[in-house]
């Protein structure tokens, strides 16, 4: 796999939950990133998916001039 360079040049910090699958594997979301979800076979597998979907999604929002969620902004049980 590729390494992925950053272009955000602080370090940002998200809560990842993990939760293992029913038909196998683990299950990863990034709450305060909506849509930001992946998967894989291992944990570590996931982990390193994540922080891939977690740059991806940061360098898109950035493509589109969108705001980057600080850690903390996320979802609201309403």
């Amino acid at each position: 796999m590729k390494e992925m360079k950053s272009r955000h040049p602080r370090t940002l910090s998200y809560s990842v939950f993990y939760e293992q699958a029913a038909e196998g594997g683990y299950v990863a979301l990034v709450p305060a990133l909506p849509g930001c979800h992946t998967q894989g076979e291992t944990l570590e597998e996931t982990e390193c998916n994540v922080k891939e979907a977690i740059a991806l999604y940061l360098n898109s929002l950035e493509a589109h001039s969108e705001a980057i969620p600080r850690r903390g902004d996320h979802f609201r049980a309403g």
